[in-house]
């Protein structure tokens, strides 16, 4: 049997934030394992880790369609569970080598911070229907990196009371749509649309907020942000902006522990 853990991450309470399947291996199982657990656990990502010689883990992250390069609250809660269950000792750091090179976590009291990398977006003309389908009709700006399109968008409020098409969203190549705002107690808040990944609202993404960071540093001139991502689960997490690194702040809580007899 292989134990699997649900946890919701960046939150300090149960049933809110983002929630992620854990599953730490003693080795590599096949892609095909693999991808049928992920859809079996429905969640937006399914991490699977295994331990490596240099005493880090290689980590992996896939959604019920499509395996993804970058996944924040994923990597929180392997943290999270590597520290509960024994994996790491307390205070050591959380080493992973991803699609996305190597990544690290430490513990700050109840939060983990994560180090990430910046990926900045540059202005880009948004693809045919793309505002329609948000219900966006004049943006105050559309960008785009390696990952994502980023709509900036008036008001909180407005953000809030977006109710796209994901249907016609699911058309746009793309991994997902980052729209965001000023925030009213935050600094900015922000809302995140993955069809390219299968997941239509994804409730609290840290890899979102590695693009967040640089463009709302050039415009308020900080680098140290408090944000909210505003999903009907939504979650809050804290950003330090450090040259090309992001690091990112979250809380986790356990959900349940379970065994895979497949």
């Amino acid at each position: 049997m292989t134990r699997i853990v649900t946890v919701d991450a960046f939150t300090h309470v149960p049933f809110a934030g983002n929630p992620a399947a854990v599953c730490v291996l003693s080795a590599p199982r096949d892609e095909a394992w693999m991808r049928n657990v992920a859809r079996e656990m429905n969640l937006s990502e399914t991490a699977f880790l295994h331990p490596l010689d240099d005493g880090g883990f290689s980590l992996r992250w896939l959604t019920p369609a499509v395996e993804v390069d970058l996944c924040g609250h994923a990597t929180l809660a392997s943290a999270h569970v590597l520290w509960q269950d024994g994996h790491l000792p307390k205070g050591q750091t959380a080493r992973f080598h991803t699609k996305s090179g190597l990544l690290t976590a430490i513990q700050k009291e109840d939060w983990i911070e994560m180090d990430f990398p910046a990926t900045p977006n540059t202005p880009e003309t948004p693809p045919d229907g793309m505002l329609q389908a948000l219900g966006i009709p004049n943006p105050v700006y559309v960008g785009r990196n390696k990952f994502d399109y980023l709509v900036e968008i008036d008001s909180e409020a407005a953000l809030r009371a977006l109710q796209p098409d994901h249907s016609t969203l699911r058309k746009i190549s793309v991994r997902g749509i980052i729209v965001t705002a000023r925030g009213k107690e935050y600094d900015f808040v922000s809302r995140f649309f993955a069809p390219g990944s299968g997941i239509d609202e994804d409730p609290v993404t840290g890899s979102a907020h590695c693009a967040l960071a640089p463009y709302w540093a050039a415009k308020l001139g900080k680098t140290t942000f408090n944000a909210l991502q505003a999903s009907a689960r939504g979650g809050n997490i804290r950003i330090r902006l450090e040259g090309d690194r992001c690091k990112l702040q979250g809380q986790a809580v356990t959900i349940m522990h379970g065994d895979l007899h497949a």
